[in-house]
């Protein structure tokens, strides 16, 4: 199939055949599979005509599919008429020219078409940047099969005596263009990832950060709408967010943290996309604390979640307190779908997003976890502590102040962090009449965390599909 006949053929509304394969060990079955593709499919624009599964122990080396497989492909593209064919798998450069010449149609895999759907939604010019370089680490190693005009090119005038000589291969001419454009983009990529680390960092230093994290879809743009001022794109498709947006979320009692809005996670997510999205999820490495998200109505939604936990911790996103938020209750057929859940993670919060129920619960959990407990007590300061008495005012709740000749009295919610931040600006604060450093262990008593809800449990603890990132 010619490279001209391949460039004419677009995915954006072309009718396509969808195929997947189920292999020994998976833990996903073939209905999941085809799901979560037709969904992929329908995002990138494409019309899902046909469906072709096969049960294979080891996948073929020249075509992936058994050869019956692919014959019966082909007879399934001319009865359908589809121009595309779309792999729940990464395929080869050998394996798509195969497939192509068998099917005469063009082969995409898994991962350009993620590449393409990332492509399409990118808006900002970091995410642009990002989805470049991404398409061209897939494509450098793909160019012998994508290109046909292999010959060798001399240099200067084609024709003519002095010009002949061995000249260079087109196919080396393009490594080296593909080359020098990906370092291009990444010296201007990593100045905006530096950009963002020291954003970042300063924003971690003045307050609180929470950051939304799930599978793509799960719900996170819609929960981040409810409880800041909004601004998230929030739709019923995949990858509907791709850069992060942060906002102010009040938890209530005085208290705020920054919420942060970031690109939802899938199975086998291109590990191009993962390094060049580096700078979009350092918010997610570098919050206080981690609400992890999952749709609780839709099938396999435990193997997402599997795909998240192990996603977080592959990009390094393992110090944070994580909290499992189960969303879309509201779509619940049955009660006891729900408590299975609440079966195997006791401390999960169901929420609704759409319609805001257990959002309070949520609030709480949040203030209580980045706060410690709020308890109601009484501060006294000197007057001449004002950069102390300011931040009691900026960052608690304040029901009632007084004066005496040389001090303030504040009464005011105050949780253990806030004490402990209140205690960074003074060393002359009284709280219920206690000097501050003698009293924290008295007012918040310690005690050991009980563990995360959002840690993998051990009957979910399975070898993964094809591997996280590959």
């Amino acid at each position: 199939m010619s490279q001209q006949h391949r460039e004419q053929l677009k995915v954006a509304r072309e009718r396509a055949v969808l195929v997947a394969v189920q292999l020994p060990g998976s833990a996903i079955p073939l209905a999941a599979r085809l799901e979560e593709l037709r969904a992929l499919a329908d995002t990138a624009g494409a019309v899902v005509v046909g469906e072709l599964t096969q049960k294979l122990r080891l996948p073929k080396g020249r075509t992936f599919l058994g050869k019956g497989k692919v014959d019966e492909l082909a007879g399934l593209l001319k009865m359908v008429d589809a121009a595309i064919v779309i792999f729940d798998h990464d395929l080869t450069p050998a394996q798509v020219r195969n497939l192509e010449r068998a099917c005469e149609v063009k082969i995409v895999d898994r991962s350009e078409l993620i590449l393409d759907i990332f492509a399409r939604r990118a808006s900002t010019h970091a995410a642009r940047l990002q989805v470049e370089i991404a398409q061209l680490e897939y494509t450098y190693p793909r160019l012998r099969a994508m290109w046909d005009h292999l010959g060798q090119v001399t240099g200067g005038a084609p024709v003519g005596i002095g010009t002949r000589g061995p000249g260079e291969q087109q196919l080396e001419i393009d490594r080296r263009l593909v080359q020098r454009r990906r370092k291009q983009l990444k010296r201007e990529l990593d100045r905006i990832h530096d950009r963002t680390v020291r954003q970042v960092e300063k924003r971690n230093a003045d307050h609180h950060t929470v950051g939304l994290v799930g599978y793509t879809n799960a719900g996170k743009s819609s929960l981040f709408n409810r409880v800041t001022e909004g601004g998230a794109f929030a739709n019923d498709q995949l990858f509907a967010t791709l850069t992060t947006r942060v906002e102010k979320w009040s938890l209530g009692s005085g208290a705020d943290v920054l919420l942060s809005d970031t690109v939802g996670f899938i199975r086998d997510l291109p590990h191009h996309l993962v390094a060049s999205f580096r700078s979009t999820l350092e918010e997610t490495i570098h919050g206080d604390m981690l609400l992890v998200m999952v749709d609780v109505s839709e099938d396999g939604a435990r193997e997402r979640l599997r795909t998240v936990l192990e996603t977080l911790d592959a990009i390094g996103a393992v110090d944070q307190r994580r909290q499992l938020v189960l969303n879309k209750i509201d779509r619940l057929d049955r009660p006891d779908e729900l408590l299975a859940w609440l079966s195997d993670h006791p401390d999960a919060i169901p929420v609704s997003a759409a319609t805001g129920e257990g959002m309070d619960r949520l609030a709480e959990v949040v203030r209580d976890a980045v706060f410690g407990p709020v308890k109601s007590l009484q501060v006294r300061l000197p007057m001449s502590e004002a950069a102390a008495v300011a931040y009691l005012e900026r960052r608690t709740e304040v029901v009632g102040r007084d004066y005496d000749e040389d001090a303030v009295i504040m009464d005011v919610r105050l949780g253990r962090r806030q004490a402990e931040e209140l205690q960074a600006h003074t060393c002359k604060a009284t709280v219920d009449g206690a000097p501050l450093p003698a009293c924290l262990d008295t007012i918040w008593p310690s005690r050991v965390l009980s563990e995360d809800s959002c840690r993998i449990p051990p009957h979910m603890i399975q070898a993964p599909d094809q591997g996280w990132g590959r």
